[in-house]
């Protein structure tokens, strides 16, 4: 499966935007689908991650009620709602796929991923 991720740019805390990464391939609703996310001089760290039919969420500490992550597998996209930003989300914004991630929360449990967008987030 090819990822390609959008919606990244130059925002204001605060600000609401939502990311999309649109998927190829006739087999979307068989992957569980992350964003995972790189901050300038630090690690790749998980952000969110959904389940093959969205039943499942999950959620990293310091965005849980602020973002939001969901699938339409019609349009073969996932989506991250990002809602009260803070300059500290600011980073590159990769969306991953896998069929069945050994450990959800965990990059390195994903086969695909898309080329990455940025957020950056001025205060």
């Amino acid at each position: 499966v090819q990822l390609q991720a959008s919606g990244g740019g130059l925002v204001q805390a605060g600000d609401s935007p939502r990311l999309s990464c649109a998927a190829s391939g006739r087999t979307f609703s068989t992957y569980y689908l992350g964003w995972f996310r790189q901050a300038p001089g630090k690690e790749r760290e998980f952000v969110a991650a959904i389940s093959w039919i969205g039943g499942s969420t999950y959620y990293t500490d310091s965005v849980k009620g602020r973002f939001t992550i969901s699938r339409d597998n019609a349009r073969n996209t996932v989506y991250l709602q990002m809602n009260s930003l803070k300059p500290e989300d600011t980073a590159i914004y990769y969306c991953a796929a896998d069929l069945r991630p050994l450990r959800t929360m965990e990059g390195r449990s994903y086969s695909y991923w898309g080329q990455g967008t940025l957020v950056t987030v001025s205060s």
